[in-house]
């Protein structure tokens, strides 16, 4: 099962501002959580299993707690008191904005991974230029790009392989992954400059008004995925201010 299967690529990224925006404007665990919720909820609705899904994620839970440490070290005080040294002034009060800040950091970043998975380049283009009307030469360039991104790992592979034939794999680590760098580097360069080549002889930097292949529109299911994404982080701050944790973020010294 997957809802997202049929659905515009402008509305996963319209969708995911209704439902993240919001949180920027409050710290507090309470509307954090149940976006959090909700978007565990639906990572098997979205056709991804759990399993692949933390892989996905494991960047962003491994760096997360790493946005609390400031508030907790130097952020507002009040309560109990942890630990005070010079500037250092742990408390309760700070504690709890850190794990706030790190939930709402989850909160908002966790849905990304959900929502751009499988994205297809081609209708990611055809929805920015049909649906958002950003200029068709932005759009051609970032599916260009977007397609020649899968193209870095194979190269990397290569690489690897030749530098293994010609002995040359057992040399220092600093060394090797600088000329494996560098050398992709020209590999992707060179490219570049052969696709900018082609793409201006076909015309896709031409000054005249292009058509597309394919019609890109919304429909009333993308509309109700951005209902949806726009209701549920609704939803998270009436629950944070009807139980007293709201805190928005100018409130916060």
């Amino acid at each position: 099962m997957n809802l997202l299967r049929d659905i515009n690529p402008v509305t996963r990224i319209l969708g995911l501002a209704l439902l993240t925006t919001p949180l920027m404007f409050t710290i507090d665990w309470v509307s954090a959580t149940c976006v959090l919720a909700f978007t565990l909820l639906m990572v098997p609705v979205c056709g991804m299993g759990y399993g692949r899904y933390f892989k996905r994620a494991l960047p962003i839970l491994l760096i997360a707690p790493l946005a609390g440490i400031p508030m907790a070290l130097y952020g507002q005080a009040g309560g109990d008191t942890y630990l005070e040294w010079g500037l250092v002034h742990v408390t309760e009060l700070s504690v709890s904005l850190a794990w706030a800040v790190i939930l709402r950091v989850l909160a908002i970043a966790l849905p990304v991974v959900l929502l751009s998975a499988d994205v297809d380049p081609t209708d990611l283009g055809d929805g920015l230029a049909q649906v958002l009307h950003l200029p068709e030469r932005f759009v051609i360039g970032t599916v260009a790009a977007l397609r020649m991104l899968t193209l870095l790992r194979d190269d990397l592979d290569a690489m690897r392989r030749s530098r293994r034939a010609r002995g040359i794999a057992d040399q220092g680590k600093i060394k090797y992954w600088f000329s494996l760098s560098f050398g992709l580097l020209v590999m992707s360069l060179r490219r570049a400059g052969k696709l900018a080549t082609a793409m201006e002889a076909r015309g896709f930097g031409g000054p005249r008004k292009r058509s597309w292949a394919r019609e890109s529109t919304l429909h009333s299911r993308d509309w109700a995925v951005m209902a949806v994404c726009l209701a549920v982080a609704l939803v998270a701050l009436a629950l944070a201010w009807a139980t007293g944790y709201l805190r928005p973020v100018w409130a916060v010294r």
